[in-house]
């Protein structure tokens, strides 16, 4: 069988269009929801990131208030406009694009963040509550709520499924694990020392790839049926037919294609369900951040 193609495009613009429509009715009641943003330093990968959420915030009808910080400023300074967020009524959801630079705790300035603000999901207390029961958050970090969103739109039967988790970052593995568990799956979390893998990932029923190693899952490791969900993004060269590595007219530099942790191409003659890469989970995180923004507003409306 050939697997489904989980079109994570279009799942993420029926999330962002269920945003608009509920944003469109609490402006005319005189709520505007409002995201701030505050990007450290000019990492071009983050100041990519940070103006697609802006433009985001823009589509959705959401206030966006950016603040774009030196790379040297002191941790005093960030932590301060942190607070300064944290206390702002017009200000329902703060995102801090990491990384930090060097001299700055990450830890530290995460955990500023007011809990009712905390849009990615990474306070401690957010994700602490994902792994007690009775205990749920307002919000989840927003890839593996993307990568949850994506098996409920097709339909994937989460209770009473074995699910492995392959990765245990604190961005995308545990929190993901534990918001399976939160669904009644039984749920098993694989790393570099876990002992055969492959026989692991055969058992189960949903596989999250979030290792970082491209085409690391093979035909051979996925159950036929299972529902594969892959959240790894790499670079591996483009090769001529000859085998060497291709180069590019305009930079001169090696072509590279962009893979998953996955191998789409083996994987989905096997799976139920698959996600590709790109354009599986990675539209998924601004748009489960513009839904968290919006539930964070509605939390500080009295409307939740």
């Amino acid at each position: 069988m050939t697997a489904q193609i989980i079109d994570g495009k279009a799942v993420a613009a029926a999330v962002r269009n269920d945003v608009k429509e509920e944003v469109t009715k609490l402006r005319a009641q005189g709520f505007v929801p409002g995201l701030a943003t505050v990007l450290v330093g000019a990492r071009p990968d983050s100041v990519s990131y940070v103006t697609s959420k802006r433009q985001a915030c823009a589509e959705l009808g959401i206030e966006s208030y950016h603040n774009e910080l030196p790379e040297n400023i002191s941790q005093d300074e960030l932590l301060a406009l942190i607070n300064k967020l944290s206390a702002d009524s017009k200000v329902h959801g703060i995102l801090v694009q990491l990384p930090l630079p060097k001299h700055i705790n990450e830890e530290l300035i995460l955990g500023a963040v007011d809990i009712n603000k905390d849009v990615d999901g990474f306070h401690p207390i957010n994700v602490g509550k994902l792994g007690m029961k009775g205990r749920e958050p307002l919000f989840a970090p927003c890839t593996p709520a993307g990568v949850i969103e994506l098996l409920d739109r097709i339909g994937a039967k989460i209770s009473g499924s074995r699910a492995v988790v392959l990765g245990r970052s604190n961005i995308v593995g545990l929190p993901a694990s534990l918001l399976l568990l939160g669904r009644d799956a039984t749920v098993t979390i694989c790393h570099s020392r876990t002992k055969d893998i492959a026989a692991v990932c055969r058992e189960a029923d949903i596989i999250v790839a979030a290792i970082g190693k491209p085409k690391f899952v093979t035909a051979e490791m996925v159950k036929p049926g299972a529902y594969v969900i892959d959240v790894g993004v790499n670079g591996i060269p483009v090769l001529n037919p000859d085998g060497t590595p291709a180069i590019s007219e305009k930079t001169g530099k090696p072509k590279q294609k962009l893979v998953g942790d996955v191998d789409f191409d083996a994987v989905k003659e096997v799976a139920a369900a698959i996600t590709p890469v790109p354009g599986g989970v990675g539209p998924m995180t601004i748009a489960m951040l513009m839904k968290n923004t919006l539930r964070g507003a509605k939390h500080a409306f009295g409307l939740l």
